[in-house]
């Protein structure tokens, strides 16, 4: 595995330090483990998981704007935790209304001493943060418009969505609110993954 996330980084054009691929492989192991007994991931195979949970993650990097972000409906950690350990100087808050999810995360910061996430457990429309954030991500959500409604007291006036999407569909786009405007689509290649990948950056004027 250790081979195959050096090539795929170096493909994908991200440079992190040795230490981050190790706590990156270190994730991948212990999902691989809690995933016999929890289920946490229909990806069953840990050479799987590199391409399609932590390089998947990890192409959005270089897009993100701004210091805090939320994960909707985050799962196991995606794509949080490798962005978390991808950006030491950013803060991610990861959302998930499962209890077993927020405990397998909860275990992965405390065992790769990962300092910059703070898990919730929590439903989207419960959770109240006291401030706004940068960016909303999630890749959890079936429609843009489901994203954006269900999650637009999270970013504060500048902030922005991050909708993970295989194809992006024009008709997806025409049913968002009157009041979103797409931002950026971006064409996303992930090493190792075939099929379409893009991130379509939103933002919602009603925050203003």
């Amino acid at each position: 595995m250790e081979s195959q996330l050096q090539q795929g980084l170096a493909k994908a054009g991200l440079a992190l330090s040795s230490q981050q691929q190790a706590q990156l492989l270190a994730y991948v192991r212990l999902l691989d483990k809690w995933n016999k007994a929890y289920n946490l991931t229909s990806v069953r195979r840990p050479e799987d998981m590199v391409v399609k949970h932590i390089l998947d993650s990890l192409v959005v990097s270089p897009h993100l704007d701004g210091d805090h972000f939320i994960d909707v409906g985050t799962g196991p950690g995606l794509p949080g935790i490798p962005l978390a350990i991808a950006n030491p100087d950013k803060h991610f808050t990861l959302l998930d209304s499962l209890g077993k999810r927020i405990r397998f995360i909860r275990q992965v910061l405390h065992e790769l001493e990962i300092d910059n996430v703070t898990p919730v457990q929590s439903r989207v429309e419960d959770f109240i943060p006291d401030n706004g954030f940068d960016g909303v991500l999630s890749r959890a959500f079936a429609s843009m418009n489901d994203m954006v409604s269900w999650c637009q007291h999270l970013p504060h006036a500048e902030g922005q969505f991050y909708a993970l999407k295989g194809q992006v569909d024009q008709q997806e786009l025409d049913a968002l609110p009157a009041a979103c405007s797409v931002t950026d689509i971006k064409a996303l290649k992930v090493p190792g993954l075939e099929g379409a990948r893009h991130l379509v950056i939103l933002r919602a004027k009603s925050n203003e």
